[in-house]
């Protein structure tokens, strides 16, 4: 289609972002944080609660922008041995435990989704199938907010597959949800001018939120299919009504002219990652939500909306609704950036924003039950200097008892984190870790703030407790086989060399880096945990990556680690990335890494996404190696025609690969 190229045009308009994403990626999805100066401005010490050994201090000294890294790392090998792990030398490590031939790195510039040998892919669902009873079919040229809302949204970040049971047709048959992220209005609209009209406004808030559909699969050898007509399809978007709850619902700052008791929010925005809950829901993280409210002459005499990053600007949607207009609805920017609850068995739910998660830009949320079995949920602020958070629910989990368990996450305590640095002597960074508490036992535990002040205003609460400043923490995941926490450092480029520490050991961090904890006693409500760095991100051909003490010449490289997820495999770590493109030259894709055994360290690549999308997910069954990812905003800042229907409209949306022949372009 001739208007895509020509909506293309305008992208070198929009300036170059620094962490290696399109200009059109850093402009849609986060509202050019990179470009506006970071909100953290606390003076929480860097290196105050780091032992710095005296390697450490020679690699500051140096300057470099990998130079801590490079340090303790030039040689990986003895690293590992240091550690009590096995050397793990690419010509023993090689071809044990695959399962599948790792791809070689594909050209940022090609327009594919390339898989292994022996594996084929289809589409699941794109943008615009029809979802919802009524919903017309994608039309590119013809749509409207009303069918739009009955359509699969736009983007799609989180993905998570809920199979009716494990054996027999019932593993055959589930739901997946997905997250609508944001939108790309340049290649939505084939007569975008540059700035969003009215109408425009009101289509894309329809493609946020999130999208529900039954799917089907025949046998272990074919794809999953969505069914246009399953019972429990549902798409929520920016008018779906939730419910709040915790300790914020109500409270005056939560009241708008629309909602006078503060308890009823229309919509979700930004929503990244996600995770399930051991009852049956699904969790959603809502995560840059600043970038939609136009904050213009807004006063901030306490510094909370610059905090969130709430400045000025917008999308131009406070043309089609007043309430993204911070002068007009001042209390509406605080009713986003929660962890949201959906049940997605029942289609008439209404969804629940639980407050007593704090509010943050959240990357998602992933539960894990302690051994007394109250509910864990691990969180990412997914900001450059900020933090990681941890809430420990008050009740207990009941098996069997889903109504019980929904009210798990109305109620308990939040912490923050801190990392703290043993010295580089033994060739690694790692150290020792406390949950510093927010809130405890329903009271408050930081100076000056009520509970509900500390939920709303989490940013502000933690800078007053001293917690570690991490290179933009993403998806945090624990190993259902290990009990091992992991979480995904994205990137950094703001970090300085004086601002380095064990934990994020690189200046102008622009490849990110990987952690690993384990909680004392294996309890995930233990309140200190050991940690330790697994992989230092990039080209393994640079001497300050590190893939946990594997010989770098048996990588494949890899930036811009994004997503974590598990396979039911003790200690297989699959990870998508985010940022390749401009960082490494390469498209986007997921990687499978062992952290136990012989071959821990062992990047291999399973597959890439097409130019300019970005690999999202992933949903991985290895015992019948099926995989489901969600490919995320093709074309964007270039040219793609993924899903390949016939026409060069790039929709993006959820794609599973399986067993079988290569499927034919």
């Amino acid at each position: 289609m001739t208007q895509l190229t020509g909506r293309r045009s305008l992208l070198p308009l929009l300036a170059a972002h620094p962490g290696g994403r399109s200009p059109a990626t850093c402009r849609y999805r986060c509202g050019d944080a990179c470009s506006q100066p970071v909100p953290n401005t606390s003076d929480n010490s860097y290196f105050g609660d780091v032992a710095r050994s005296a390697v450490a201090r020679r690699a500051v000294l140096a300057g470099g922008t990998a130079a801590l890294a490079g340090a303790a790392w030039s040689a990986a090998p003895g690293a590992a041995a240091a550690a009590g792990e096995p050397e793990g030398g690419l010509p023993g490590a090689q071809g044990r435990g695959r399962g599948f031939p790792s791809i070689s790195p594909t050209p940022a510039d090609v327009d594919d989704l390339v898989v292994p040998e022996g594996f084929t892919w289809a589409p699941v669902i794109s943008w615009g199938d029809p979802v919802e009873p009524g919903a017309p079919r994608f039309d590119v040229d013809r749509q409207s907010v009303e069918a739009q809302k009955g359509q699969a949204g736009y983007n799609a970040d989180y993905l998570t597959l809920l199979q009716d049971g494990d054996r027999g047709w019932r593993r055959r048959r589930g739901v997946i949800v997905f997250n609508n992220e944001y939108t790309n209005p340049e290649l939505m609209f084939p007569d975008w001018s540059g700035e969003v009209t009215a109408e425009q406004a009101e289509i894309e808030m329809a493609a946020h939120g999130m999208t529900i559909v039954e799917v089907r699969r025949t046998n272990d050898r074919s794809p999953w299919t969505y069914q246009r007509r399953g019972t429990r399809n549902r798409r929520i978007h920016a008018w779906t009504a939730f419910a709040l709850d915790g300790p914020a619902a109500g409270q005056d700052w939560m009241r708008t002219s629309t909602d006078r008791r503060g308890r009823r929010v229309l919509g979700t925005l930004n929503n990244c990652a996600g995770g399930d809950t051991p009852w049956g829901t699904v969790l959603s993280g809502e995560e840059n939500v600043n970038q939609y409210f136009d904050a213009t002459g807004a006063p901030d005499p306490e510094g909370r909306l610059a905090r969130y990053g709430i400045t000025s600007g917008g999308r131009g949607w406070e043309q089609a609704d007043r309430r993204f207009s911070v002068l007009a609805e001042p209390n509406e920017v605080n009713r986003f950036g929660w962890i949201v609850e959906v049940d997605p068995d029942d289609p008439g739910s209404t969804p629940v924003k639980h407050t007593a998660l704090g509010r943050f830009k959240h990357e998602g949320a992933t539960i894990r039950l302690a051994e007394d079995g109250r509910a864990v949920a691990y969180m990412g602020d997914d900001e450059r200097f900020d933090y990681i958070y941890k809430f420990v629910s008050r009740r207990r989990y009941r098996e069997g008892d889903k109504r019980h368990n929904m009210r798990l996450l109305s109620d308990g305590d939040l912490y923050v984190a801190r990392f703290t640095g043993d010295g580089l002597q033994d060739g690694q960074y790692d150290g020792d870790g406390e949950w510093l508490p927010l809130v405890v036992d329903g009271e408050s535990r930081v100076e000056g703030m009520s509970v509900a002040e500390v939920c709303t205003w989490t940013r502000l609460a933690a800078d007053r407790v001293g917690p570690t400043k991490m290179d933009r923490p993403e998806d945090v995941q624990p190993d259902p086989t290990t009990g091992r926490v992991y979480v995904a450092l994205t990137n950094n480029t703001a970090r300085t060399p004086g601002q380095i520490d064990e934990a994020n050991p690189r200046a102008n961090n622009k490849f990110g880096h990987v952690i690993e904890w384990r909680e004392a006693g294996d309890d995930a409500a233990a309140l200190r945990f050991r940690w330790k760095i697994v992989l230092v991100a990039g080209d393994p051909a640079d001497p300050s990556t590190y893939f946990s003490g594997l010989d770098r010449r048996g990588v494949t490289p890899i930036s811009c680690p994004d997503n974590v997820a598990f396979d039911g495999e003790p200690g297989h770590l699959w990870i998508s990335t985010d940022g390749a493109p401009g960082t490494i030259g390469t498209c986007d894709g997921l990687f499978r890494m062992p952290t136990t055994g012989r071959d821990r360290g062992l990047v291999q690549q399973f597959l890439s996404v097409p130019t300019g999308a970005e690999c999202c997910g992933p949903v991985i069954s290895w015992k019948d190696r099926s995989v489901l990812v969600s490919v995320q905003h093709p074309g964007e800042g270039g040219s793609s025609a993924y899903p390949y229907l016939g026409d060069s409209v790039p929709r993006p949306g959820v794609a599973h690969v399986f067993p079988g022949r290569k499927r034919p372009r």
